[in-house]
Order: structure tokens, then C-alpha cells, then sequence
């Protein structure tokens, strides 16, 4: 059957400056199976895939893949999710409700710039020396380069470390393969009077175990934000810059109302069509 889709640029400052996503609108009838399938062929970090919702609260229901696994959540693939079905239902809500497999998650829209609300951490707190010293010898730094480290996880999985400086954020250079799966987030300050605050670099497993960078990254950027702003490291309202090293200039900004944190970005559809399948 014919199904439509929009491939959409999220936390884009020009066209093709982000991270692209692949929405598929009418995703009824398919199977697990033929999703990841779907998304392998898309060959994009990520493809959602919209449903009717399973609860009154929610707009849509969505299911989020990887080219090797599905996501409980995602943070760009949910802003093109949301965008993509505000265009493709001519909605005028400014606020909608997502349902994922982490649950119900807020997406505010100002103008072409939606954001979602952080879900709350998985897991957080201290990482053990074993696991510091994979990342130590998977990003070829020294122990004593790292500022902090600390568990970020909000579905990905997210190891949250963070260096002296935008500058060194940029400088590292991570190994091409690892055994092991692992999520790697970097932070670094950018210096005073810059247009950002804060460089970040997502580095992470492949389905092959090679290790790759994601241009920018929703889920990470909510997850650094919550860790920052909960230590004093950083207040709300800042815009935080990534895929730098990719030669991409994606723009991340996070704000914080009544407790809750949330990262948005300017998103837009670049191309939509149909599809046989």
C-alpha cells in the first residue's frame, strides 16, 4: 500500500545543517520486522514510524529504530516526528502529546522550532572504574583530561563525560572500532561571549561495533542539560552547538519552565512523498 513519509531536518541553522530523520505517517500494518527493515533501507541514524495512540492524552503514537534496534525514546526523531505530523495534519495546536515507549512525552511548538520536555533519567549517578576506563581508551584520552563522568541514560543509554573545553571536545579522537556497545556524550564550554555555550559530540556503537558520530542529538542534549543544570554547571536558557567536527552546524536550545527542561530546535521538512510498501 501507499504510505507517506517526510524526511525532516531537525536542530538545522540552514538547510542540511542537522540531523535528518525519516517519518513514515501511515505506519499501520507493520510489522517490527518490516520497520527495522524499512529503516535500514532509509540508511538514516534514525526512522520513526507514526501510529493511532493507544491513550485519549496522546496525538500519535510512534516507534522509534536504529539501523540495528528500536528506541523507547529519541530526542530528534521525536521533534521531526512532531513537526512532521503538525505539517501532514494541518494541526494549529502549539501543543502536543507524543506516546512512546518511555511514555507520554509534551512537544511545544514556537513557530518552526518545536521542543520536547526531558523525560526523566533511567539511570544516573557515578560510573564505575572499569567502565571509565573503556572510555578512556575508546575516546584516546588521558583519566585526568575528564572533568566528570556520569551515567545520563534516558533510553540510549548515555554516558555523559565532560572535558575542560569546547576546544578539547573537539579534539578528541575516538577510536574506529570497539567490542563492546557503548554511548559516549561529550561536553565542553565554549569560551566567554561565544554564540554558544556549550560544544557536545555524541560518539556510539554501530550495528558492526564500529564507532560512529551522530551529527546532533535530541536525546543527548536533554540528558546533559538535566545533568548540568541539576550541579550548577550551567543555567537556563543556552544554546548549545554540535556536529562541528561532521562539517554540520546544528543548533540545540534549551530553556527550563517550572521545573521542567526543554530542548528545541528549528526543524523542517525537505522532502515528502509517497511510498509503495
Amino acid at each position: 500500500m501507499q504510505r507517506r513519509f517526510q524526511m525532516v531536518d531537525v536542530f538545522h541553522s540552514g538547510n542540511f545543517t542537522g540531523n535528518p530523520v525519516a517519518v513514515v505517517l501511515d505506519s499501520e500494518g507493520l510489522t517490527t520486522e518490516d520497520m527495522q527493515r524499512i529503516t535500514r533501507w532509509f540508511n538514516l541514524s534514525e526512522t520513526t514510524f507514526l501510529l493511532s495512540p493507544g491513550t485519549p492524552e496522546a496525538d500519535y503514537r510512534v516507534r522509534i529504530f536504529t539501523l540495528d534496534r528500536e528506541l523507547p525514546f529519541a530526542g530528534h526523531p521525536t521533534l521531526g516526528s512532531a513537526y512532521a505530523w503538525k505539517l501532514a495534519t494541518g494541526s494549529a495546536k502549539t501543543e502536543i502529546v507524543q506516546q512512546c515507549a518511555v511514555g507520554l512525552v509534551p512537544v511545544a511548538f514556537e513557530g518552526d522550532r518545536p521542543a520536547f520536555a526531558a523525560p526523566l533519567l533511567l539511570k544516573s549517578g557515578p560510573v564505575d572504574d572499569d567502565k571509565i576506563a573503556e572510555i578512556v581508551s575508546v575516546l584516546r584520552i588521558r583519566r585526568d583530561d575528564i572533568v566528570s563522568v556520569e551515567w545520563a541514560d534516558n533510553g540510549p543509554g548515555w554516558v555523559l563525560v565532560q572535558l575542560a573545553s569546547a576546544e578539547a571536545v573537539l579534539n578528541v579522537d575516538a577510536i574506529k572500532y570497539w567490542d563492546n556497545r557503548i554511548e559516549i556524550g561529550l561536553v565542553g564550554s565554549c569560551p566567554a561571549g561565544h554564540e554558544t555555550a556549550f560544544e557536545v559530540r555524541a560518539l556510539f556503537s554501530d550495528a558492526f561495533g564500529g564507532i560512529v558520530e551522530d551529527p546532533v542529538t535530541g536525546s543527548l542534549n536533554a540528558a546533559v542539560a538535566q545533568c548540568l543544570l541539576a550541579n550548577g554547571r550551567a543555567t537556563a536558557p543556552y544554546v548549545a552547538a554540535q556536529g562541528t567536527k561532521l562539517g554540520r552546524a546544528g543548533r540545540i536550545y534549551v530553556t527550563q519552565s517550572d521545573g521542567d527542561i526543554w530542548i528545541g530546535g528549528e526543524t523542517r521538512t525537505l522532502f515528502s512523498g509517497l511510498g509503495d510498501f
